[in-house]
């Protein structure tokens, strides 16, 4: 890690501290989490998200809620405060409210592939923010929301039929990825049928490639001046609010030097051991002996199982870079299978 700049290891080290409220009685105390809703409800009217309607006979009105997140520098240092008006797509009918929802993010194979190549030739690596990303993407389904707490409007009485895209809406990944993949086309770029999150770009001995992950775009090329380009482009049509080094992308801590890259999942794993409220625990070099036999419990079985997957599932993802924990994680894993799933599988053996 010496060879590595001060940035980022001050970034690797930072851990969140800053508490994030749950609830909108909770943010309306604060001033600076004010400010950041007025700024989210400013950003929607201006990109026409929607209008004020009198909700027609037999449609019925979605409700919504605020989510608060606190974003960060590369240094680990404050950003900003970030509100983020989302819908209950959970509250949404299939056939009535949406129709196609899949939207296809990066494999992690291809994210690899993508940077051995960076690494091999030495070629620019650019993340790319689009600011608002969803709103970008155009709604085909009549969808109606209730107007949300902290939202003035001249009649009560009336809610928000939406003209575009927003977060929450079970249709509106696709959305979002059939609107960018688009544009990105037209400028020539070639989907992948491996992998349709990947576009390649090959014109005259110049190439780029790009990388989707949600709101997410990684670039990498080998011409500066092209790669320029292209970000003009996508910045006429999207707001691209940030272009940067890549350094954090899907809990990858990404740091490069003259030797190559360096990959780290350390402030994953932090932020995974401080929900667990395991932060002051002794650290182990081992985390299960090889060939440990788990004994037989008598207790019931969890009420909900979803925690459980919920946590071996983000130490699958840990083992990207944490080779180590392969092992403890299979062994952990063969235990995710609900109750009943067991009691088949063992019928099955039996009847065979």
């Amino acid at each position: 890690m010496n060879d590595f700049l001060r940035a980022h290891k001050s970034y690797l080290a930072a851990i969140t501290e800053i508490i994030k409220p749950r609830y909108f009685h909770e943010a309306v105390k604060d001033p600076k989490w004010r400010e950041a809703m007025s700024k989210e409800i400013e950003a929607l009217e201006l990109n026409n998200t929607w209008t004020l309607e009198e909700l027609p006979v037999g449609k019925r009105s979605i409700n919504c809620k605020w989510v608060y997140k606190v974003k960060y520098n590369s240094d680990g240092s404050m950003e900003q405060y970030k509100a983020r008006l989302v819908i209950r797509g959970d509250q949404q009918i299939e056939g009535f409210d949406y129709g196609e929802i899949f939207g296809p993010v990066a494999k992690m194979t291809s994210v690899r592939c993508f940077l051995t190549v960076v690494a091999a030739k030495g070629w620019d690596l650019h993340q790319m923010d689009v600011h608002n990303v969803f709103l970008h993407g155009d709604l085909d389904e009549e969808v109606y929301m209730t107007l949300t707490l902290g939202y003035r409007a001249r009649q009560s009485n009336k809610v928000c039929q939406l003209r575009k895209s927003l977060y929450g809406l079970k249709q509106a990944p696709c959305q979002w990825f059939a609107k960018l993949s688009s544009k990105v086309m037209e400028y020539r770029f070639i989907r992948s049928y491996a992998d349709y999150s990947l576009f390649t770009y090959h014109q005259g001995g110049k190439y780029m490639s790009l990388l989707v992950y949600v709101d997410d775009l990684v670039l990498m090329g080998n011409d500066a001046d092209t790669c320029c380009k292209f970000k003009e482009y996508l910045n006429n049509y999207f707001h691209i609010k940030e272009i940067r080094p890549l350094k954090y992308f899907l809990g990858l801590e990404i740091a490069r030097n003259s030797r190559g890259l360096f990959l780290n999942q350390r402030k994953y794993a932090l932020e995974l051991v401080k929900k667990c409220g395991l932060l002051g625990s002794k650290p182990t070099d081992f985390p299960i002996e090889m060939n440990h036999k788990l004994a037989l419990s008598d207790r019931k079985f969890l009420v909900d199982p979803m925690q459980y997957r919920r946590l071996v599932g983000k130490l699958i993802y840990l083992t990207i870079t944490r080779l180590k924990l392969c092992y403890a994680v299979h062994i952990l894993a063969q235990f995710m299978q609900a109750p009943h799933e067991k009691h088949m599988e063992a019928t099955r053996r039996v009847l065979k």
